[in-house]
């Protein structure tokens, strides 16, 4: 198929079941993200253990990515996401008859691995396919899928585990996943494999990449609860991760057929367009962890409570997408990214006056914000990242683009939960100051809890009355600690705001200069 022609019928029901798997890959990040608990029971897993059930899923994917231009090179794009399609279905299959944790564990690697191709490849397409004067509502469609299914994962996953059960957070994709590999087989021709490339694979490269991003991925998820570098463990793979990572760098950029193409960082817009990527995966991943985990934490919410909750972004991100649509056709880019990144940082901050007893209503306000803004900063982001580059280096540059915004969330989730930890100690310790014996109002209220047990012909009154009262100081303490977290994630969004204004502005209709 050539580049940027009109599409037939056949033509957008291929690209729309590309964009539909990319959901599902993306959707599976987050859709276990609140009933960890269920699936915790399920497994006979601790909690610790449990986590691993989202953390393999995510450094298999983060591998995965990079190598997508490569392999869509070697196979045909129609080809990998057949493959991709039909491998991340079958492994969704195999994750919803788990029965011990170390099977669950070892099948969302694979099924993060083999489906986390889906992901880049629909961007890249995004340009061949469409002529210029379409990619902007090709953009807002993509966009809107890549912000959306993170978003929308814990709602769907807490409804799925409340009205079936845990294991149809896995089962719903089966179905869906035929569809795709289906329609993509039959419907997409766009472009022909090059098996020559096998001939120079580089293995070396790949063990080395593989030994970056896993090791990087396992240091940030598991590091603040291992206490980071007083744990050998960390240690040993942190070293792991920097030695491998300046191997593969120095690879690719001596190797006249790279696995993964380094050279797109020199595009100055693509080097910032992966900047607001990286920030944009700290804002998206970061929030949808920390909302989730405060209301399960301290309002003792269940899963389909916390998904009704975060319903509320979602719903405002679908709704800002004609709006952003509108905006992207008469205003500079560069200008329209600032405004999102303000938006967004704006609503964190917003967000970051959560209280104890904080409800839905209290929470709609920089929620609904926040899903307004994602598009503001999606759509420029992705015509500033890919719409300036060759057409010959989109499949790779992809690859890249994408692994940023995972990059992001995983090094902010590392940050949010190093900075809860301590940020927790340290509001527990200047609590703990405020409620003793000499305080009046510390002991007016363990008189009243203590009263309210003894009504209730409670055993051990006063005992059961303290432990009440620690509690309530945890809960005020996480509560603060949350507070912190979206405070931080807030700032990364609005200092890097003034960089898009030393961007060179990107054309509307840009989308792959000419390859050479």
């Amino acid at each position: 198929m050539e580049t940027g022609v009109r599409l037939g019928w056949r033509g957008w029901v291929g690209f729309m079941s590309m964009v539909l798997g990319m959901f599902m890959a993306i959707l599976d990040i987050q859709i276990v993200s609140a009933s960890i608990a269920d699936i915790q029971a399920g497994l006979s897993a601790s909690a610790d253990e449990a986590a691993w059930v989202q953390t393999s899923y995510l450094i298999a994917e983060i591998v995965m990515i990079p190598l997508s231009g490569w392999l869509s090179r070697l196979l045909s794009t129609r080809v990998l996401f057949t493959v991709s399609a039909l491998g991340f279905t079958l492994f969704s299959l195999l994750c919803a008859s788990a029965t011990s944790l170390q099977a669950m564990i070892l099948f969302r690697a694979a099924q993060g691995f083999i489906g986390g191709a889906m992901i880049p490849t629909v961007f890249a397409t995004s340009y061949l396919m469409f002529a210029a004067d379409q990619r902007v509502r090709i953009s807002v469609l993509i966009g809107l899928t890549a912000t959306m299914a993170p978003t929308i994962g814990p709602t769907l996953g807490g409804w799925l585990t409340q009205q079936l059960s845990w294991h149809w957070l896995f089962l719903i994709n089966v179905p869906v996943g035929l569809m795709v590999a289906f329609n993509v087989w039959t419907f997409l021709r766009l472009d022909r494999p090059d098996f020559t490339l096998a001939r120079r694979f580089d293995y070396v490269g790949l063990v080395l990449l593989a030994s970056f991003l896993g090791s990087l991925e396992y240091v940030l998820e598991d590091g603040n609860k291992n206490d980071w570098f007083q744990d050998d463990t960390i240690v040993v793979f942190t070293l792991i991760a920097a030695a491998a990572g300046i191997a593969f760098f120095w690879r690719m950029l001596n190797r006249r057929d790279p696995l993964v193409e380094l050279r797109a960082f020199t595009n100055i817009n693509f080097a910032a367009g992966s900047l607001f990527s990286f920030i944009l995966g700290i804002g998206l991943y970061g929030s949808v962890y920390v909302v989730p985990v405060f209301l399960g934490r301290v309002r003792g919410y269940d899963s389909l409570e916390i998904g009704e909750n975060m319903f509320v972004t979602g719903m405002f991100m679908f709704l800002s997408a004609p709006v952003a649509a509108r905006m992207v056709r008469v205003l500079d880019l560069r200008r329209m990214l600032a405004m999102g990144l303000l938006m967004c940082g704006g609503s964190l901050w917003w967000l970051a006056s959560l209280t104890s007893q904080s409800s839905f209503w209290d929470m709609a306000g920089p929620q609904a914000l926040r899903g307004f803004s994602m598009m503001f900063i999606m759509l420029p982001v992705n015509q500033i990242a890919l719409g300036t580059l060759p057409m010959a280096q989109l499949k790779n540059a992809s690859g890249l683009y994408n692994l940023m915004r995972n990059l992001g969330g995983a090094f902010g989730l590392a940050i949010i939960n190093t900075i809860a930890t301590n940020r927790t100690a340290v509001h527990l310790r200047h609590l703990e100051d405020q409620v003793t014996w000499s305080r009046a109002a510390a002991v007016k209220t363990l008189s009243q809890i203590e009263h309210g047990l003894q009504a209730a012909k409670e055993g051990s009154a006063h005992l059961a009355a303290l432990k009440k009262l620690a509690g309530m100081v945890m809960r005020e303490a996480l509560t603060l600690a949350y507070d912190d977290a979206l405070m931080w994630m807030a700032l990364a969004f609005l200092v890097v705001v003034p960089v898009t204004f030393l961007l060179a502005r990107p054309a509307l209709s840009g989308g792959g200069g000419e390859a050479h």
